[in-house]
């Protein structure tokens, strides 16, 4: 069974207190060997404090004066309530009552206040006193400061339940990636290739809301901006270093929580592209440009000097579309497209709140 560090701390106090009284009982017998612990306790980091039956402060070391603030000569004499929230009073009467009874209180995770009204998270361990004659006179407490283990665990569990949702997100993305898909490809290999490219594009976008790849802080809600967005999704077609596409207009922050959808999007438009647009020949060009209007986000991407291609006579119903109906309706996104005899113009009109929200 395993210990805690608050038990192997505890622990490895005892058997130093223990073996200090031991070398100056050898080193002096029959010396009185209070002087030298009450030295050792005035010096420990932990704050170290008795008090009465009542309740009342009667001894207060420096590691009490710097975790509570209260010196000596303003804490003895005083309640043990002085550095007890008003919410946690209830407290005191019940280790009062265990003290009484003879018990030991390992390990009390509780709250207290310091000086200045700050609130610390501490662990108690707290001892009945005796007299030389057995009777329960007092108790002692040892308190260790565990905020910052507290704040530890708190991220910890943050971050956990973090990777949770993104797994979770992440798998009924997937499945729905895969479903389309399955329904669209005519053969094995366009479904592995299409699940290959797809799969590889939400990655990139995955990455992108990742705190420790991005630099965010791990507490904060991630976020890229729209044309690093669309730079990473377009990042494939470059050719020879140079760039076939280009950014223009006003940038904006794409939020954490949207990253997923736009990516899958853009890259849809970038996939169609390449097979059979502007990126599917040589002097083929791409222009996205990206304009604030109030609180419209429009977004207009314009193929040209692309293959010659006619409207088709009805919108098919294949992957991209419906994934522009999902995104549109979750997203309130609306997306129109105009074809031109060299090209294609897909224009984009985004309430602003929802990419930067």
């Amino acid at each position: 069974m395993s210990i805690s560090d608050d038990q192997r701390h505890e622990r490895q106090v005892q058997r130093r207190l223990r073996q200090l009284e031991a070398d100056v009982e050898a080193a002096q017998p029959g010396h009185n060997a209070a002087a030298f612990l009450a030295a050792i306790v005035e010096s420990s980091d932990d704050a170290i404090v008795s008090k009465s039956l009542s309740g009342v402060i009667t001894t207060w070391n420096k590691g009490a004066e710097r975790l509570f603030g209260y010196t000596v000569d303003e804490a003895i004499g005083k309640p043990i309530t002085i550095v007890i929230p008003p919410d946690r009073l209830d407290e005191e009467p019940a280790i009062l009552a265990r003290i009484q009874a003879g018990e030991r209180v390992h390990h009390f995770e509780t709250i207290r206040q310091r000086k200045d009204g700050t609130l610390i998270d501490i662990s108690l361990t707290i001892s009945p006193i005796r007299d030389g004659n057995g009777k329960i006179i007092g108790a002692s407490k040892i308190a260790r400061d565990i905020s910052e283990r507290k704040r530890a665990a708190e991220h910890q569990e943050l971050l956990l339940r973090e990777m949770h949702h993104r797994v979770k997100n992440l798998f009924a993305i997937t499945g729905s990636i895969i479903t389309l898909a399955a329904r669209t490809a005519k053969t094995t290999t366009d479904l592995a290739a299409g699940l290959k490219d797809r799969l590889m594009a939400l990655s990139r976008a995955h990455e992108m809301t990742l705190p420790s790849l991005n630099g965010e802080a791990a507490t904060g809600v991630p976020q890229s901006t729209l044309f690093r967005l669309l730079s990473n999704v377009l990042a494939p077609y470059e050719r020879d270093g140079a760039n076939r596409w280009l950014l223009m207009g006003d940038d904006i922050d794409v939020s954490g929580t949207k990253i997923t959808n736009f990516a899958l999007l853009f890259h849809e438009f970038a996939t169609n592209a390449a097979k059979y647009g502007a990126l599917s020949v040589e002097e083929g060009k791409l222009d996205i440009a990206v304009t604030v209007k109030g609180e419209i986000l429009e977004i207009v991407w314009l193929e040209s000097n692309g293959p010659r291609h006619d409207a088709p006579e009805s919108h098919s119903i294949g992957f991209g579309s419906r994934l522009e109906q999902i995104i549109g309706q979750s997203l309130g996104v609306d997306i129109s497209r105009e074809w031109m005899q060299n090209g294609l113009s897909i224009r984009l009109s985004v309430p602003r709140g929802v990419i930067s929200d």
